[in-house]
């Protein structure tokens, strides 16, 4: 340590490199501006998000909406609601296909993943068990690049491959972070070792909820409420720290475990994924510090402390507030704390939850005093999906590893793009290759999903799903 400690101290700061100069030479340093709005890193048709309006080339701040395929997601989750079924599989057909589907063709997509949830032979025994980890994301990026040695065709670039190798993952990822929490907890934390197999008839969330219960119970309500979190988290315009991340690796031509691993060493880090859990740290300093939750003088006080500096870790932020785009609202967040209030009157945690929304509501002002009006600011998804997963009895290990689940389709879809793009004009060869495979294994489908799927190379490029193999107009960001 002494040796580290001589070697750090001989970093004579040469190669410092002043802040003005990134200015001058117009240099991005991450994924956002100097004014906090967020750097535009490609095109996408993907996901579309607002949260301002230029007006006589001025930002114009507005209510935030965020768009699926053109689709608003408030409008997803009401008719989810309305017709009392999940939405996170419809989600991932819509992003991918560039259409909602049908009754027939959900039933046949969620039937397709349904039976892929299953891990190869023996993986989880060699691959989770033998080697488990106290973090949970770092056991998912490890068993992803294990998975590379599982799969008998791994390097293969075609449009066929990668999109199995995209469903595959999609679907294997609510198993592969509950066994390893099951590990973890087994080896570290000395419990029982408790292991169920998925059901192909379940959603992601209830797979989810089901594996890490050791009575596989769960509530309706509750599977739903994991379901709308995993749809808010789906997709967000492809310029995110973990989706740039794939963007990156794949452009390399590397394989999909490795550009996937990639995307979530990047969503590991608490500046992106794992923000959620810094809010449940801090929100715990909030309740052993603020006496009276319902007042306003009080916690407005608290939260002034947190902005100098003077209060809980002394960074002088509120996670869970801002946003590189939305300003006045963002609408993940709008969505999860409506749900949440009927669960939190369930479980005894109304009060809790009205000071989660009294920092939101006094969070505006109390920004503008202390840190100036020069910048808008509101409450993000982030800040209420701690709270959620908590209310669900989901332990903070899993916090970040939800998101990785809902996430894992905007990681592969980048990386399908960048390899689909280079087997141009194969569409219709790959997805026939891969019904086969799939009824081979006694996967049916209806023929109107077929005929959507299946047509010639020029009719898909020329209609919507094109999208199948996703976002081409993200092939901006290799332009070679």
């Amino acid at each position: 340590m002494n040796e580290i400690q001589n070697n750090l101290s001989e970093v004579t700061g040469d190669d410092y490199i002043d802040a003005d100069l990134y200015r001058k030479f117009n240099v991005k340093r991450g994924l956002r501006n100097d004014d906090g709005t967020g750097v535009l890193v490609g095109l996408t048709r993907v996901g579309e998000v607002r949260g301002y309006i230029i007006e006589e080339g001025e930002a114009v701040a507005v209510d935030g909406k965020l768009y699926y395929r053109g689709i608003d997601v408030e409008d997803i989750a009401a008719a989810a609601g309305k017709e009392d079924r999940f939405c996170f599989e419809e989600t991932v057909y819509l992003l991918l296909f560039g259409v909602l589907p049908d009754k027939e063709q959900l039933e046949d997509f969620t039937g397709l993943i349904g039976i892929s949830r299953t891990l190869p032979k023996n993986f989880a025994e060699d691959a989770i068990m033998k080697t488990p980890s106290r973090d949970i994301m770092n056991k998912l990026a490890r068993s992803v690049l294990t998975l590379y040695s599982y799969d008998d065709d791994p390097d293969n670039q075609s449009p066929e491959n990668i999109l199995r190798q995209c469903l595959e993952l999609i679907a294997r990822f609510p198993t592969i972070v509950a066994y390893s929490y099951m590990a973890k907890k087994h080896y570290f934390d000395h419990d029982s070792l408790v292991i169920h197999m998925p059901e192909a008839s379940n959603s992601s969330a209830e797979t989810l909820l089901s594996l890490i219960r050791p009575d596989q119970k769960y509530t309706r309500y509750e599977a739903e409420l994991l379901d709308l979190a995993l749809v808010l988290h789906a997709e967000h315009g492809g310029g995110n720290n973990s989706t740039f991340a794939v963007h990156l690796v794949s452009s390399a031509d590397t394989d999909t475990y490795s550009a996937i691993s990639a995307g979530i060493g990047s969503l590991k880090g608490f500046k992106h994924g794992g923000a959620s859990s810094k809010v449940m740290g801090m929100m715990e300093d909030f309740k052993q510090n603020v006496k009276q939750w319902d007042n306003e003088k009080e916690v407005a006080a608290y939260m002034e402390s947190m902005l100098r500096g003077q209060a809980y870790d002394g960074t002088g932020l509120i996670y869970g507030q801002g946003h590189a785009v939305y300003t006045k609202s963002d609408p993940r967040a709008s969505l999860l704390r409506d749900k949440a209030a009927a669960l939190a009157e369930e479980k005894g945690l109304i009060n809790e939850f009205n000071l989660y929304r009294l920092i939101e509501r006094l969070m505006p002002e109390v920004f503008k005093k202390v840190k100036g009006p020069t910048k808008k600011i509101c409450t993000n998804v982030d800040f209420y999906s701690g709270f959620v997963y908590k209310m669900l009895g989901i332990p903070a290990d899993l916090y970040t590893p939800i998101f990785a689940i809902s996430v894992a389709f905007a990681l592969v879809v980048m990386h399908d793009a960048a390899g689909i793009r280079r087997a141009a004009g194969k569409q219709a060869e790959a997805l026939n290759f891969l019904f086969s495979k799939l009824e081979s294994q006694g996967v049916t489908f209806d023929k109107k999903l077929k005929e959507l799927l299946g047509h010639s190379p020029l009719e898909v490029f020329a209609g919507a799903i094109l999208g199948i193999i996703v976002a081409l107009t993200a092939y901006f960001l290799f332009p070679d």
